[in-house]
């Protein structure tokens, strides 16, 4: 479910309890899936061009320009996603499509990039994207490499004098919503390489690759990039871009979040509620519904979280925010049915929700 329709189906849930409550609707994203139609929501348009997809094939890929005239959001996901393709394939995954899109961006006038990072298919360090914007990756005989994360170990050369001029002076935000390092244990290989398809020995290799290329690229521009928190975001896509721009790292949510009004349309009200497909430790790492959690407790607004399921601890939960968290699968069922279940399922748990809240002021 996008944002959107997760929203509209919680709204629906309660509106159907005895609930009687006003509701905001804020559609978020943190950088990941949904981005761009999260900011779209609050106006601006979209834009469409045909890109390479992750794996080679073309894809239509959207950005969002926003009502300000020079602010572009391009979520990596549209055109470097998993969910582009039918079969992982981490090893050879490009973010090739990501760099063309950053370009049709640039083309269109916007002065000022928001790109998203998440829902990656890529473990590349961002350089089949910043070859796509004009950076010179080649092998020891003077040949560019092939794309993909593995593809890194042959390189020997990079030459950054053809990136596209225009990087120099254009704002670049890197949104995330995990603050990983790009490499070692807790990096973009280790932690998220399994979800991509890839075993023990192609997250060391890769891992292997991304030392050697963040490496070369401290050796051209001075400034190692493997450690800071962020980095290894959409499979360091994140460390690519701050290595060869000007690019700052900045929390997803929380830049969604102030665009939204967010602080001021909280106190508002009694109740948030927001939701993620696996609640879990990455979860609590910078996702969304964390950072919402946080902005509402500063406010002494209680969160509610809804989720595929729950993996993280009760403490955990706690610790970051939540006031409850609430599977909304709600019998045995295999994926394919939850996913197509999805909406109703989320209504009938906001229904629950909405119905409890309702007696537990009857009953106080």
């Amino acid at each position: 479910m996008s944002a959107v329709v997760a929203a509209d189906a919680i709204a629906r849930g309660l509106r159907a309890s005895p609930l009687d409550e006003a509701i905001d609707l804020l559609p978020i994203a943190d950088g990941g899936n949904g981005t761009v139609d999260a900011f779209l929501v609050h106006g601006g348009r979209r834009e469409t061009r045909r890109v390479t997809g992750p794996l080679g094939r073309p894809v239509d890929a959207d950005f969002a320009l926003l009502p300000d005239g020079r602010t572009a959001v391009i979520e990596m996901a549209l055109a470097s996603g998993l969910e582009l393709i039918e079969q992982p394939d981490t090893g050879r995954a490009s973010t090739y499509g990501t760099g063309e899109l950053i370009r049709a961006a640039l083309d269109a006038g916007a002065s000022r990039l928001i790109v998203g990072m998440g829902g990656s298919a890529t473990t590349d360090g961002g350089a089949g994207c910043l070859m796509a914007l004009g950076l010179a990756v080649t092998r020891v005989d003077g040949t560019q490499i092939e794309s993909g994360g593995t593809a890194l170990h042959d390189a020997v050369y990079i030459d950054p004098s053809g990136l596209d001029p225009r990087l120099r002076t254009v704002e670049i935000i890197v949104a995330t919503d995990v603050d990983n390092p790009a490499v070692g244990p807790e990096g973009a290989a280790a932690v998220f390489g399994p979800q991509k398809g890839a075993d023990g020995a192609l997250v060391e290799s890769l891992d292997t690759a991304l030392i050697h290329w963040f490496s070369l690229a401290a050796s051209v521009t001075g400034h190692d990039v493997t450690r800071e928190p962020g980095a290894g975001a959409a499979g360091a896509l994140a460390g690519g871009l701050l290595a060869f721009t000007q690019a700052k790292l900045v929390s997803g949510v929380d830049l969604l979040l102030d665009y939204a009004q967010f602080d001021a349309r909280v106190q508002q009200h009694r109740l948030v509620i927001t939701g993620e497909g696996r609640l879990d430790d990455q979860s609590l790492r910078g996702k969304g519904p964390v950072g919402v959690a946080r902005r509402a407790q500063k406010f002494g607004v209680p969160t509610i979280a809804f989720a595929g399921s729950v993996a993280a601890t009760p403490a955990a939960l706690r610790d970051a925010g939540f006031a409850a968290a609430f599977p909304i699968v709600d019998r045995i069922m295999t994926l394919s049915d939850a996913l197509s279940l999805g909406p109703a399922l989320l209504e009938a748990a906001a229904y629950r929700v909405g119905c409890t809240i309702a007696l537990a002021r009857t009953i106080s």
